[in-house]
């Protein structure tokens, strides 16, 4: 089948779910959110893991859920799938007037100062605005500082950034010694912000870096709990010596 027949293909079958399935007929916007939110990330993990195989089956995931939206708003005579598309085509072609109009080339950064001006102009009413709140927040934080970054609002260096680190840890300190249960949050999360600030200067993403780190620590503990498991030792009942030697031979092996 070609690319056309196939997407019509995957429309007809889903509007026959809505009809004779039960469970897709009483699915809805909301109740189709977390599921959405999760096929995406298991679409990041494939492309994390370098696997195209898995990835093609993922992003059938995200189309499926792409579509069964729009049919559900189609229901609802809210937007069809032919507005999600006329949609995204013309914001395209409306963000990129040097490719798609009559302005002159530009390199990439200047594209994204162009990006930014063409949706403050599009009714936006801050160059922040646009985050979504349900993002992870490290990747929030990022992007609002990208956001910001594009109008010269920025560190001018990651020496301005890392004393501004130590900064907002000696007040997260100062903080815990008053014993200020809602002053220590606060400093905490401000603590947070500044090392997402010292990301973007490392040309690191927070996100991926945290996920990795949780990933090798997932790693390290199985070795530990294997470890235990073939001495036949009870990890309840292990010393937080036993622990920590393990721990470190973890460190080693993996």
């Amino acid at each position: 089948m070609s690319r056309d027949e196939e997407f019509r293909r995957l429309r007809e079958i889903v509007k026959q779910l809505r009809t004779d399935c039960p469970w897709d007929r009483e699915q809805t916007h909301e109740s189709l959110r977390q599921s959405f939110i999760e096929e995406t990330y298991e679409a990041i993990e494939a492309i994390d893991a370098g696997d195209w195989s898995e990835l093609k089956i993922e992003l059938g995931d995200v189309l499926l859920h792409i579509v069964l939206q729009s049919a559900i708003a189609e229901e609802r005579n809210e937007f069809t799938i032919e507005d999600v598309l006329r949609h995204i085509n013309d914001k395209l072609v409306r963000r990129h007037p040097t490719i798609f109009g009559d302005r002159s080339a530009i390199d990439s950064a200047t594209q994204k100062r162009n990006w930014e001006k063409i949706k403050i102009s599009e009714g936006r009413h801050s160059v922040v605005e646009g985050v979504p709140k349900e993002m992870p927040a490290l990747l929030r934080a990022m992007r609002l500082q990208e956001k910001a970054s594009k109008v010269g609002f920025d560190w001018k260096n990651s020496e301005e950034v890392w004393k501004k680190v130590e900064e907002e840890l000696r007040e997260l300190h100062e903080a815990i010694g008053r014993g200020e249960n809602g002053q220590i949050a606060d400093e905490f999360g401000d603590v947070l912000f500044s090392l997402v600030n010292y990301s973007r200067f490392l040309h690191l993403d927070p996100e991926h870096a945290l996920r990795e780190t949780s990933n090798k620590f997932i790693r390290r503990f199985n070795y530990i709990e294997e470890k235990l498991r073939e001495g036949k030792k009870d990890i309840y009942a292990t010393t937080l010596a036993e622990l920590d030697a393990l721990w470190n031979e973890a460190k080693d092996a993996l």
